[in-house]
């Protein structure tokens, strides 16, 4: 009974990230798109440029979640955790090329700083909205 539980919580943890993804892009499209038609140019374009580096950061931060996870089931198991070394690298570097993508584009692109650190949220917007998702239907 135990490991179908564990397989039904496994199955509900993967489908509530996809969510997070999925709204991360839609949050932030919708809004770099509203933001076209007011006729800001320069903050869509910041909004699509943070939206994906927000959506980059997830789908890295989900991966190295995922392989640490998978080298604490090893070891608890007593087999030799085989942990990708670019989990690590991208564990360690993730912030930093954000801040340097984000440095970039604002010295050679000239977009609003604000408008991209807004693009940003758009992760934490999915979060919150996957996590009403989940106490609103949750998993018998």
């Amino acid at each position: 009974m135990e490991a179908k539980e564990a397989e039904t919580a496994a199955a509900t943890a993967t489908e509530t990230e996809r969510r997070i993804a999925r709204l991360t892009l839609a949050f932030g499209g919708v809004a770099a798109v509203v933001a076209l038609l007011l006729r800001h140019a320069g903050w869509a374009a910041g909004l699509f440029v943070g939206t994906a580096l927000a959506w980059l950061n997830f789908r890295w931060l989900r991966r190295g979640l995922d392989s640490l996870v998978a080298a604490s089931a090893a070891q608890a198991g007593r087999d030799k955790p085989k942990v990708p070394l670019t989990s690590y690298f991208l564990a360690l570097l993730r912030y930093a090329l954000i801040g340097l993508a984000l440095y970039v584009i604002f010295e050679y692109l000239h977009l609003p700083v604000a408008s991209m650190v807004v693009g940003l949220c758009a992760l934490g917007a999915a979060a919150i909205a996957a996590s009403v998702y989940e106490i609103w239907h949750p998993v018998e």
